[in-house]
């Protein structure tokens, strides 16, 4: 269990609940055990006096058994009320912080796994580590306090019967330790199966309109039957061996009952025990049937727990290649060199850039041309520092980009991907996105700005409709020139154009260069294009060759 380790700060932080919930265990345990002897006290009376009429004393044994059970189910609330919420908050802190973990790692970590794993490590993974945290942590507790207690007035009570019939826990101990081990490793590749799904379902649909278009339904849904399949077997496979857990607890129930039956009835024809005692043996053994029951059911949640917090922290081990060092907040004025820059995508091996140098003063607006594939988008991205160069460096106002406030630099510059994103909000939450609380007049003048206004007044909901998911309810060139807008509104001292132009006609792609030129025209400007159109109205011109080792100015 070495991976719920890193859980013991979440213990420790929460101590007071736990340590409340602790004792109330105990209290509802002792209550629970102290009612059982008024049991066979009231079987002892009632066969001492030989009727089952009116008895003063049965009476009062049992008022206190009615009192003992409610105290019982109080401080069993009260545990829940304790334990669980505890569970609960190191939930909601745990998922923080992997959300977190995962805003700061690095555009190169994204690109080694699947959306789909990342939101079953988040969703399915954290689930499982909580029923640990929760329900894990709380019935073993009580199971042990339970134990304790009930061993103790049944030692009181026997010491010879209650050996005999304890004996069977530490079989039932080592058998749970044998099969507990086979769960942990097919937990382990059913979880794996499951991010499996998660990951195709997410590609399926958001490429739904690539398999209508190709009418690929029937394909997809044979491959997502394939898969379903597959974790159909390994959660039967599992769930087969955690049903040895109950079979097993089954038999040493049998055993227990078995046990008492036997050596109490010869204690009592040898008149050393009474038929009360022996009551209260059926009854101490029947309140242990249940948390005994659990054992199994827990200790298949701990190694559900153990194998999905291993998943969380390889996440959670993971250190970005992009730290931030510089917490100042200064303006940014704009210029920009690369000295001798070189780029190798880690994953692929791919050298994107080779020996790469330019300056473009403040102001200035430079348009980078090529080949595709001659690392004109590494520029972008290298300049966004969403990557590192490999060799070389980037300088921004005379100093190495490494060394600036990375989340202060970022408030400067505006960024249009190539891939023109949107999220499922509406057109004005999605232009607006960039700033605090934007008003709605600023978002219409940057909407004007990229030349968007103009459709988006004609929708039925304008400003306030619904994109869809990516943007799906939008054209290419609308979605393009939101971006634009979004971008823009922030009224940045640089601005990125990744290929960001290419779904616009002429007029319009001129028509929001002139409007940036009008109303941001301090800005330094880095247009990435395929476009001779997009570039004469650069300052400087760069070309980049396919391999990216020479530069054509």
């Amino acid at each position: 269990m070495k991976a719920l380790k890193t859980l013991n700060p979440y213990f420790w932080k929460h101590k007071i609940l736990l340590f409340w919930g602790l004792l109330f265990i105990i209290a509802s345990n002792f209550f629970n055990i102290y009612k059982v002897q008024f049991v066979g006290k009231s079987v002892d009376e009632l066969t001492k006096s030989g009727h089952l009429g009116f008895n003063r004393q049965v009476l009062i044994y049992v008022a206190i058994i009615v009192g003992c059970s409610l105290l019982t189910g109080f401080f069993t609330f009260m545990m829940r009320q304790t334990i669980i919420v505890a569970s609960r908050r190191i939930e909601y802190e745990l998922k923080n912080k992997i959300y977190r973990h995962y805003q700061d790692l690095s555009l190169t970590d994204y690109k080694q796994t699947t959306i789909g794993d990342l939101m079953n490590r988040l969703s399915e993974d954290v689930v499982a580590v909580r029923m640990y945290l929760g329900p894990g942590v709380m019935y073993v507790v009580n199971l042990l306090v339970l134990l304790i207690i009930t061993s103790i007035y049944m030692i009181k009570t026997d010491v010879s019967m209650t050996l005999w019939t304890l004996l069977p826990l530490p079989v039932l101990s080592y058998l749970i330790f044998k099969v507990s081990s086979i769960i942990n490793k097919k937990s382990k590749i059913m979880q794996k199966s499951q991010s499996a799904i998660s990951t195709f379902v997410q590609d399926s649909f958001s490429g739904i309109r690539v398999v209508k278009f190709f009418a690929k339904e029937k394909y997809i849904e044979k491959n997502y039957g394939i898969k379903v399949s597959d974790y159909q077997n390994k959660a039967l496979d599992l769930a087969k061996t955690e049903a040895y857990f109950f079979t097993i607890i089954l038999f040493v129930i049998g055993l227990l009952n078995v046990a008492v039956i036997l050596i109490g009835g010869q204690k009592y024809l040898a008149g050393e025990l009474s038929v009360g005692k022996i009551a209260d043996f059926f009854m101490y053994i029947n309140i242990l049937i249940w948390p005994f029951s659990l054992v199994g059911w827990v200790t298949s949640v701990n190694q559900r727990a153990e194998a999905s917090m291993q998943r969380v922290n390889e996440f959670l081990d993971k250190k970005s290649e992009i730290v931030n060092t510089n917490f100042e907040e200064y303006p940014i004025i704009g210029n920009i060199e690369f000295r001798n820059v070189s780029y190798v995508y880690p994953n692929t091996g791919i050298k994107a850039l080779d020996n790469l140098s330019f300056t473009v003063n403040a102001g200035e607006s430079l348009a980078i041309m090529g080949k595709t594939g001659s690392g004109k988008s590494t520029i972008a991205l290298l300049l966004c520092r969403l990557i590192d160069p490999t060799e070389g460096e980037i300088l921004i106002d005379g100093k190495n980009l490494k060394e600036h406030n990375l989340n202060n630099y970022r408030k400067f510059i505006g960024y249009i991907p190539q891939e023109s994103y949107l999220f499922s909000d509406s057109i004005e939450n999605n232009i607006g996105f960039a700033i605090d609380n934007p008003s709605h007049e600023k978002v219409v003048e940057y909407a004007k700005i990229a030349d968007v206004d103009k459709n988006i007044v004609e929708f039925k909901d304008q400003y306030k409709t619904m994109v869809g998911e990516r943007g799906v309810m939008l054209s290419g060139g609308q979605k393009q020139r939101i971006c634009i807008a979004r971008a823009l509104i922030k009224e940045p001292n640089i601005i990125i154009f990744d290929d960001s132009l290419s779904a616009l006609d002429t007029e319009t792609e001129q028509n929001i260069l002139e409007n940036i030129d009008r109303k941001i025209h301090n800005a330094t400007s880095i247009i990435i294009t395929h476009r001779e159109s997009s570039a004469q109205r650069a300052d400087k011109i760069i070309n980049l060759t396919e391999i990216a080792n020479s530069v054509t100015a």
